[in-house]
């Protein structure tokens, strides 16, 4: 709940600094793999209820299987809402004025920052060592893409875009919907974005149940995705930036298919001097899909050490909203 009462009078609950906490103890632990290994992670639950409601639901004529889509993500939404707003009640009935603490770690499992950033880094030490199988292996973890044939321009691009896209997916958005709805917001979020990643596609199998999941998710990601464009733009200001960035936004963000993802995209590429997206293989059939900036496409590993730079300065200016949201609340 946004905000809560106290004795008659009624103060937002973003006053209380349990954002700042959820990005301190995801930077600080992250999911750690014993945690894992024991319960797995809350975003392989809303997968699984996904998938049954895919083998289950998925089937018959167009118009049925856009219904039993609309109706999978209205379950989920519902569900990882409700599950969120008993959490959030029950941290307040158990912390007191302490809640804060508890909402924090209970969102923590929601962002993204640490990992993502251990999985780019992932790459950009073998590309650097010039171990391209490794650095193959590793791009293959955080792409869709056909990797096997990656140079390392094609490896570097792949990373780049995958962390600029995935800032706002993992960061910037959860970190948004916490902000405005708390734990309901942050884990409704979750499990949206979620079922786009899975059933959100536009090949046959998915275009009509997978509808609605790629609608609500482009809805939910509107504003994040331009904030996280705008924050990527500010952090570039050790590389080319802020100017570049603004520039190569308003120029190219809406050549990529997402309404969304090309905003972070398009300003990585121009505080970066890149040019990222391109022709690209999926299952053996290439796309060719537009360039989003008008730099170099042989991206390398000091690209990629460069982007991770302005990842690390863009969470922190996240951090700084945070606060401020905290402060002024």
């Amino acid at each position: 709940m946004p905000w809560r009462a106290t004795g008659s009078t009624r103060r937002w609950r973003v006053a209380e600094p349990f954002a700042l906490a959820a990005l301190a103890i995801e930077a600080g632990f992250g999911w750690p793999q014993a945690l894992y290994d024991r319960i797995g992670h809350p975003v392989g639950g809303f997968a699984r209820l996904i998938n049954g409601c895919e083998a289950r639901w998925n089937r018959g004529a167009p118009t049925r299987r856009r219904r039993m889509g609309i109706l999978t993500i209205i379950l989920l939404a519902v569900l990882a809402g409700g599950a969120g707003w008993a959490l959030e009640a029950a941290a307040e009935r158990i912390a007191g004025r302490w809640a804060w603490v508890l909402i924090g770690l209970l969102a923590a499992p929601g962002l993204a920052q640490r990992s993502l950033h251990d999985h780019v880094r992932a790459v950009a030490e073998p590309l650097a060592a010039g171990d391209l199988p490794a650095a193959r292996a590793a791009v293959a973890r955080i792409v869709g893409r056909d990797t096997e044939a990656l140079d390392e321009a094609g490896i570097g691009r792949a990373a780049i875009e995958s962390l600029a896209e995935s800032f706002c997916d993992g960061v910037a958005a959860p970190l948004f919907w916490l902000l405005l709805l708390g734990l309901p917001g942050i884990w409704a979020y979750k499990a949206i974005n979620t079922a786009d990643s899975l059933i959100g596609h536009r090949e046959e199998r998915w275009r009509d149940f997978g509808w609605a999941a790629a609608r609500l998710d482009d809805v939910a990601n509107l504003v994040p995705a331009r904030f996280a464009g705008l924050l990527v733009c500010l952090a570039g200001g050790r590389v080319l930036g802020p100017r570049a960035g603004f520039a190569s936004m308003r120029r190219d963000a809406h050549r990529h298919a997402s309404p969304n993802a090309g905003w972070p995209e398009a300003a990585m590429a121009g505080v970066l001097g890149l040019r990222l997206g391109g022709p690209v293989a999926y299952d053996g059939v290439w796309h060719d899909k537009p360039w989003i900036g008008d730099g170099r496409a042989a991206a390398d590993a000091a690209d990629v050490a460069r982007a991770l730079d302005v990842y690390r300065h863009a969470c922190l200016c996240l951090w700084l909203v945070a606060g401020l949201v905290a402060w002024r609340g």
